[in-house]
């Protein structure tokens, strides 16, 4: 069977599972894909083909013995160098981290393999994950396999670009302001970041921690169809005891209506044209699926909240931050951290943790009316590659249009991004929003979503 890298995870797994296929087969596909377009891309960054091999074969021995291998039996997957992969550096995009060798496994990474899934390598990412651009001092700069003179997104950049291009079935990222949701965006694939709890998350003791708690960071999936983001937030949301924040919630919440609301310009967002006519296109297919589908005038606090969320982000411990990117001399670290810190700096840890407790409230009371919210992902098409180092005028202009993705995470919900279509050859897609541990009302709307149309992928990279 040629060009098993172009299946689904769900497709791909089926085969291995009933030895159509076996998974040595898959990881010399997936591993001569890679060969065949990273180098246009560099979206991943460091792979062991002896490694990946080794893990086919004991997908394929504990299928010969009659054992369950879970439900990413053999499936290629991609992990971002920004979490524990036992035996490789957590570099995070960092000179400094260079020889950060991980003693274990990430419990999302250990998740995934209990579900069977072959690590293909590691994807790349901004330094300290800071943009929505993808480039660093270590590993160098990502492309875009759609257009590489646009962004490939960020932080979790390296995934987007690779999942996109066939480089792995599903790509693991993580997200605090847009980092999963936006490469799924500006690459024309799918991305989802799970509620504040659902993945468990730990990372052995670093010797400098550049970042602050990152209380609202979460690992989630990329990936070519909604089907395969449900399976892969399966397998990523299986507990471990190492994360005292894991919440052991089921996957699957009691009934609601299927009811939309459907907001164009969030809190003064001003979206695009393009932007405006995805949304509401998703809004006309989500009604010929049968859901009700409500246009509101506006959300709550959006701008606020995407305000203080970014204080939770970077400004506590600022000036630690600073001097580690000073050292660091990343051209993009500096550009963000000094761009932000008027407002960043100085941080009030208590005011930021009161008001949230207040927003959120608002929040889960709009939940508690809709089900589901539907709006832009960002207010523009995928940003020319790196805009946010041009001047202070698109520093502003990047961090305004970015608005719905830095406030989501800041109550803890879940954010489904859908790709529904090309500008040109600029991807186009739309957000889905839930209540909390309620990734699976925003699947079933982006299944509705999905069915309407979405851009072909994988892709060979555009020159």
């Amino acid at each position: 069977m040629q060009d098993l890298w172009r299946l689904s995870a769900a497709e791909l797994a089926g085969l291995i599972k009933s030895n159509k296929v076996s998974a040595k087969e898959a990881a010399e596909a997936g591993l001569a894909r890679l060969d065949a377009v990273n180098p246009k891309i560099n979206a991943v960054v460091d792979h062991r083909p002896d490694d990946v091999l080794a893990q086919a074969a004991s997908i394929d021995a504990a299928i010969a013995r009659g054992e369950a291998v879970g439900p990413l039996a053999g499936v290629p997957i991609t992990i971002k160098v920004n979490v524990d992969q036992e035996g490789y550096a957590t570099t995070n995009g960092l000179k400094a981290q260079r020889d950060l060798i991980a003693r274990v496994d990430n419990p999302v990474v250990a998740n995934l393999r209990k579900a069977g899934a072959v690590l293909l390598g590691r994807t790349n990412c901004p330094a300290v994950s800071y943009r929505w651009f993808t480039t660093n001092l270590i590993h160098g700069d990502t492309k875009n396999p759609r257009d590489p003179a646009i962004t490939p997104g960020g932080s979790s950049g390296g995934a987007g670009s690779a999942v996109a291009a066939g480089i792995g079935h599903i790509a693991h990222g993580t997200d605090i302001a847009g980092s999963v949701r936006y490469p799924a965006y500006a690459c024309g694939v799918h991305g989802l970041r799970p509620s504040m709890g659902r993945v468990p998350a730990f990372n052995s003791a670093l010797p400098e921690r550049p970042i602050g708690p990152q209380i609202s960071a979460v690992s989630g999936p990329l990936a070519r169809t909604v089907n395969d983001l449900r399976i892969s937030l399966t397998a990523m949301s299986a507990p471990d005891y190492r994360d005292p924040w894991y919440a052991p919630v089921p996957l699957e919440g009691p009934p609601r209506e299927k009811r939309v609301a459907m907001c164009l310009n969030p809190d003064g967002l001003n979206p695009v044209p393009e932007v405006v006519a995805a949304v509401a296109d998703a809004g006309k297919r989500l009604r010929e699926a049968g859901w009700i589908v409500e246009e509101i005038a506006d959300t709550p606090s959006l701008r606020e909240v995407a305000e203080i969320q970014t204080r939770l982000w970077l400004g506590d411990g600022y000036e630690a931050q600073l001097a580690f990117a000073e050292r660091e001399g990343d051209p993009g670290a500096l550009a963000c951290l000094r761009g932000v810190r008027a407002r960043v700096h100085p941080f009030d840890l208590s005011q930021a943790l009161t008001r949230r407790a207040t927003l959120t409230r608002e929040w889960f009371a709009f939940f508690d009316k809709y089900p589901v919210l539907l709006m832009p992902v960002s207010g523009e098409l995928p940003f020319p590659d790196h805009l946010d180092r041009k001047d202070e005028a698109s520093f502003a202009r990047v961090w305004h249009a970015q608005l719905p993705q830095i406030a989501i995470p800041f109550m803890g919900l879940p954010g489904l991004v859908v790709s529904t279509g090309l500008v040109g050859r600029i991807p186009v897609g739309v957000q889905l929003v839930a209540g909390r541990y309620r990734e699976d009302l925003c699947l079933a709307a982006g299944e509705a979503v999905e069915a309407g149309g979405t851009p072909s992928s994988p892709i060979d990279p555009a020159g």
